[in-house]
């Protein structure tokens, strides 16, 4: 078994299993829409990070970032700004995965020629 390349895959699939649990954890079941993109988001980041975590790419870590982002938005865009527990659990989950994604991208010296272009 070779080791993890970056902590961070493992850990976004926490996340991951977080966001798929806490309409029922945090009692946000009553809503669909914000219990429907939890877990759905929840599931594609789960298969992004172990993806990257068993066979790491920079699209699996792109594609963690894109879920992120869309966590943060979900709220205001899916319209459940009112359901308090859901907006702070998409919203900080969604800024953790961002940040742990992007860390990556940034950090990782196979990924970093999306910054620095191409090598000559």
């Amino acid at each position: 078994m070779t080791p993890v390349k970056h902590w961070q895959d493992p850990v976004n699939v926490l996340l991951a299993l977080w966001l798929i649990a806490s309409p029922w954890a945090l009692g946000f079941t009553g809503n669909t829409v914000a219990m429907t993109a939890t877990v759905v988001i929840g599931v594609a980041l789960a298969a992004a990070a172990l993806g990257a975590t068993l066979v790491p790419r920079a699209w699996e870590e792109w594609t963690e970032a894109a879920l992120g982002f869309a966590l943060i938005a979900s709220p205001v865009v899916l319209g459940f700004t009112a359901t308090r527990n859901a907006m702070l659990s998409a919203f900080v989950t969604g800024v953790v995965v961002l940040v742990l994604s992007l860390w990556v991208l940034f950090v990782d010296k196979d990924y970093k020629s999306w910054i620095e272009g191409p090598a000559h």
